[in-house]
Parts: C-alpha cells; sequence; structure tokens
C-alpha cells in the first residue's frame, strides 16, 4: 500500500507511538488556569452575566498580537461610516481578514489607513491600558502591535455591548464563520475552537513558526507583515513586547448569548513546532472556568508524524478533508476497523473519528501502545 495516499509529500516523522491517551471529561468545571511548562500566558476570562472575571494570569501583559490587531483594524474601518459605507473590494478583503485571518487584506487596510495611527485612534476610542503601536523599528508590522489579554477582553466588551448594531452584526458574524485552514495554509481551529462546543466566535494569532497543517506543504512566508513572518527583533529600548519567541493566541466569546469571553495569548520557546503549540494551548484552554460554555465528549490523544490526513471515510482512497499540523493532540469519540495502511514496522486497519474534523485519520498515527485505543468506543 503506498504510504503517499496517507501522508503528504512532506515524510512522515518516524517517532514510536508511546505513552496513552489524555482523557478529558467533558463536563465543564472551576478549575485555576494550568500553564503548560515553558510556555509564558496572559489569559483573562470575563463572565458578560455576572460582570466579573473568572481567570486572570497576568492579564496586563502586553504580547505581540500577532493576527488578532485585525479585529482593531476592522473596528478602525468602519468606525465612522459603518459596515455599509465599504466598497465591495474593502468588504471583500475584511471579511477575508476576518474569517481566514488573511494577511493581505491586513497589510493593504494598514498601508492605506494610517499604519500604527489606525492603533492609536482604537486606544483613544475603547480606553485601552496595554495596546500599543508596533515599535518605530518595525512602523510596517501590524502584527508586532502589543495587545494584552485585559485589553482583548475590553475589544470584545465593546463590540457586545456597545457597538453600533450594523459593527457588532458585521465583525462578530465573521468571527464566527472563522474557517479552519487560514488562507496562509495553517489550522487555526486550536483553543477556544478545539476546546468548546458552539456557539463560538473566534479571532486567532499566531506568528513565528514554519508550518500548520491544513495544507499537504507551504512554502516560508517572504511578506513582512504576516503573521509567519520572521524578523530580527526590535532592539530592547524600542518595544517591551517579545518579538523573538513563537506566538500563539486564541481570542472569542463561547456560550449561548456569547455569555464568556476568553482571551489567551501565549508565547513558547524558541523552535516549537506548531503542533506542540497548539496542543498546548488547546490544554490551556480547556483547564480554564468558562461560564456558559460546553466542551466536546471524546479522549484527548497525541499523534506523530507529518502530513497525517483526516478523510472523509476510514480508507486511503476517500476525500482528505485537512491535514494536521504535525504532532498534534487531537480529540477521538470513536473507532472502527477500516483499509489496512502500512507503516513500517506498523500495520493498523483501526481508525479513529475525530468529531472536530467531521472525518476519519488512522490509528497508526495515535500515540497509543495498541493499534485499538483502549478505552475509546466502537463507532
Amino acid at each position: 500500500m503506498a504510504l503517499a495516499a496517507v501522508l503528504s509529500s512532506a515524510a512522515a516523522a518516524m517517532a514510536t507511538p508511546g505513552s496513552a491517551p489524555d482523557v478529558t471529561p467533558p463536563a465543564a468545571r472551576a478549575a485555576t488556569a494550568q500553564v503548560p511548562a515553558g510556555v509564558t500566558a496572559g489569559v483573562a476570562v470575563f463572565d458578560r452575566q455576572t460582570g466579573t472575571f473568572t481567570e486572570q494570569v497576568n492579564a496586563a501583559a502586553p504580547f505581540r498580537s500577532a493576527s488578532v490587531v485585525k479585529i482593531l483594524i476592522a473596528l478602525d474601518l468602519v468606525w465612522n461610516n459603518g459596515p455599509d459605507a465599504l466598497s465591495a473590494a474593502d468588504r471583500s478583503r475584511a471579511d477575508a481578514m476576518l474569517r481566514g485571518s488573511d494577511d493581505s487584506a491586513a497589510s493593504y487596510f494598514w498601508v492605506n489607513h494610517g499604519q500604527g495611527a489606525m492603533i492609536d485612534r482604537m486606544v483613544s476610542r475603547l480606553g485601552l491600558l496595554d495596546t500599543a503601536r508596533p515599535p518605530a523599528t518595525h512602523p510596517g508590522f501590524w502584527g508586532y502591535t502589543a495587545l494584552s489579554a485585559r485589553d482583548t477582553v475590553t475589544v470584545y466588551r465593546y463590540l457586545l455591548d456597545r457597538a453600533p448594531q450594523s459593527v457588532r452584526d458585521y465583525i462578530m458574524g465573521n468571527l464566527r464563520q472563522s474557517t479552519r485552514c487560514a488562507t496562509d495554509g495553517y489550522d487555526q481551529h486550536f483553543g477556544i475552537a478545539g476546546a468548546f462546543n458552539r456557539p463560538w466566535a473566534v479571532k486567532q494569532g499566531w506568528s513565528g513558526f514554519e508550518s500548520g497543517g491544513c495544507t499537504a506543504t507551504r512554502a516560508a512566508s517572504t511578506t513582512a507583515h504576516s503573521d509567519t513572518a520572521t524578523a530580527a527583533p526590535a532592539p530592547a529600548s524600542a518595544t517591551a513586547i517579545d518579538l523573538a519567541r513563537p506566538a500563539l493566541h486564541t481570542t472569542g466569546v463561547v456560550g449561548t448569548g456569547d455569555r464568556s469571553i476568553v482571551a489567551v495569548l501565549t508565547l513558547h520557546p524558541e523552535g516549537t513546532a506548531y503542533g506542540k503549540a497548539y496542543t498546548d494551548v488547546g490544554r490551556l484552554t480547556r483547564s480554564l472556568n468558562v461560564p456558559g460554555a460546553t466542551r466536546p465528549a471524546g479522549t484527548w490523544i497525541g499523534t506523530w508524524g507529518s502530513g497525517v490526513r483526516v478523510r472523509a471515510q476510514a480508507t486511503t482512497t476517500s476525500t482528505a478533508l485537512t491535514t494536521l499540523p504535525a504532532g498534534v493532540e487531537v480529540l477521538v469519540s470513536c473507532q472502527k476497523r477500516g483499509q489496512q495502511v502500512s507503516v513500517p514496522p506498523y500495520v493498523n486497519d483501526w481508525w479513529a473519528y475525530l468529531p472536530q474534523y467531521g472525518g476519519y485519520m488512522t490509528n497508526i498515527y495515535l500515540s497509543s501502545p495498541d493499534n485499538q485505543v483502549p478505552g475509546v468506543p466502537i463507532c
């Protein structure tokens, strides 16, 4: 059987499947934020029903925003005249920027609307405390805008509670339609989107990674404004934010009536793989006390290999739905026998159903000691 039927053209990392799966109960629970080792995090969870924070960890600490700043860019665009005043071309760009985190759209608006002045205006309008334009050494890098977890909550509170109806419906409506695969080929449904059942709306951010799933192969970005762009860090005197370590952020609202606002901003050790950061942010987000959230049932299990496909059926010939970030942890709801897959020295005919992807992956790439994962029901 051809291995290419299961993998992309990238070679599978031949790590040996190992430890037993990590089982996370689906029930919501009160918990203190559990920050994984090596991760620097800023966390804020705000319960709109009680008007209180249920989680705060380094909530005022500024991080480079990566694509989370696209909410501020969109707000600045529609502040004076509303979304209906946007040209068809600009509305299409803004839709792509909010749903698919399109970098070229953000760069277009950044250049044509004053660059850092967009941030200055939004800081003044919303009363943001920790947000600042990119350092003078990097004025074109919109992703180098400084932003904190508490300011992120303030932005969402404005959108939900004070923004004109048309602005709220436009921006939040787009965030509710977040696509799993961003326009740059990264899987952006980590954190909030993986930890909780819908309804949710998210704006994610990532910076400093080489490859992020969804597409089998991807050329390195050369766009200076891109989330994934790598540039020499600014001098310490120019900015208080870390521009070197990989950043992965999940922000948004969760629950009926958008009850909870969640902001999780993270930095990871240099060289961290996207799948590892994706997994760590997922674990941190799942540990939070998020009122109104419901959690998907299933077993969280680590994976190994690169370019592993999620398919419509339990066969290597069925439609490939997406490609997993290498080494990412996935939620498995059930398993069944399907086409036998061989990746020497391993052979396996069991397939796992991943409810958040709506498809199957061969169990051969699950980090489980047995072909059939213990404790996971039969589909």
